[in-house]
């Protein structure tokens, strides 16, 4: 079977192509936008966008004694405006010719909500208590789309974010992404020659080393469900770089000639007054958070006694993605693995160490004040997102839809 005969058998693996040939660049998802808002409409579903851009869709509800849920995914994908051109491999697996990404992140996902909203619109007879529909911009880039999003004219508490990239993941909580920033200033520079002997001048760069080896790195706690919170040096900054940036930020540069240039041009006659280490911080636990953040400035207080009168270190530490905590409903959970062993699909409710929109929903409210619960999901095996290389397993795709419409009836039949 080719691509062209899939697509004609099966209308969810259609709907996925359709989306996915639609280059959709974070902030550059207009078409695609389009794409849904006709899909949904033609469908008799009440859709359409919000100030963002972000499209919204609502099934109302056929019976107010049941609850609504909300399914959200986005819109935009990793990758530039080319063309996307879809094949079907020999391994079942739908791919790109390797020129860009495919966009299973996140088509499949909006796929497999776009196919569950019209299955229940198109279903009378059927008792629920109202669908809510959210496809988001720039998840991928900034995460604006769903910064922007108004969350307050959402009526659903439990939300399922299609968004994971493997079949009957359900995760119940998502590290959080601080930055953490040491920076140390010597009061004193200097000439590397001349002043190498006054011991009154010390070397920025090398008190940033120091503090780097004596600072925690890589796993810092984990449970039964993975790591829980991490620290990672991203970067350390320090010595004679300031005039080779300066010549560097206007040169055109190709990536990695950026390394060797200022290996090359790097000033090393002087002693530094400033050198600083970014890392970041992942933790879905708040207080191994807040305990590990005070391990590591109980490190720099001890440096800072230690350079009394020569230097000085400090530390910062900033938000960039707040965590998703797990909360303590097993609604979700319990009815996703109902619905799993009804298709032979394998659940597996844990936690993730990375950051989603699922994150953000975790920290606010809705329309009715209640803050949400809202669960990162898996509908297809996808592999090497983010890549040329990237391919979903095109029967995964399926049973995932199926999975989304099963937690869908089974929450209204648990209420």
């Amino acid at each position: 079977m080719d691509i062209k005969e899939l697509r004609k058998e099966n209308s969810l693996i259609d709907l996925f192509c359709t989306l996915a040939e639609i280059p959709s660049p974070s902030m550059g998802e207009d078409a695609v936008a389009t794409e849904i808002l006709t899909t949904l409409i033609s469908n008799g579903i009440e859709a359409y966008k919000d100030d963002y851009s972000n499209v919204i869709g609502r099934i109302a509800a056929t019976d107010e004694t049941k609850r609504p849920i909300l399914l959200s995914t986005h819109m935009d994908v990793v990758g530039d405006d080319s063309a996307i051109n879809i094949k079907l491999n020999e391994a079942g697996y739908l791919e790109t010719d390797k020129k860009r990404t495919l966009g299973a992140d996140d088509k499949a996902g909006a796929a497999a909500a776009i196919y569950t909203a019209c299955r229940i619109a198109a279903d009378k007879s059927l008792k629920h208590g109202g669908l809510e529909l959210v496809f988001t911009r720039d998840e991928e880039n900034g995460m604006s789309g769903i910064k922007n999003l108004n969350k307050k004219e959402l009526e659903s508490e439990y939300v399922l974010v299609i968004d994971s990239d493997n079949l009957g993941e359900v995760m119940i909580s998502g590290a959080g992404y601080t930055n953490v920033t040491i920076e140390a200033e010597a009061f004193k520079g200097g000439h590397s020659g001349n002043d190498i002997g006054d011991k009154t001048r010390v070397n920025a760069a090398k008190l940033i080393a120091d503090a780097v080896s004596k600072l925690p790195q890589g796993v810092y706690k984990k449970d039964e469900g993975g790591v829980v919170t991490s620290i990672n040096l991203g970067a350390i900054l320090g010595g004679g770089i300031d005039f080779p940036m300066q010549k560097m930020c206007k040169m055109d540069l190709k990536s990695g000639e950026h390394y060797d240039y200022l290996i090359e041009n790097a000033v090393t006659n002087v002693i530094n007054k400033k050198g600083a280490a970014i890392y970041s911080l992942r933790s879905s636990d708040q207080e191994a958070e807040r305990k590990l953040i005070g391990e590591m400035q109980e490190i720099i207080d001890k440096l800072n006694k230690e350079y009394e009168g020569l230097a000085e270190f400090k530390l910062r530490a900033k938000v960039k993605t707040p965590k998703f905590e797990k909360n303590e409903d097993t609604t979700i959970p319990e009815i996703a693995r109902l619905a799993g062993k009804e298709d032979n699909i394998e659940v597996k409710v844990a936690s993730f160490h990375a950051g989603a929109e699922t994150h953000v929903y975790a920290n606010e409210k809705n329309k009715y004040g209640k803050t949400f619960k809202p669960y990162l999901i898996g509908a297809a095996n996808i592999q090497n997102m983010h890549s040329p290389d990237e391919k979903m397993e095109y029967k995964t795709l399926i049973k995932g839809a199926e999975f989304i419409y099963k937690i869908f009836i089974k929450f209204n039949e648990s209420t």
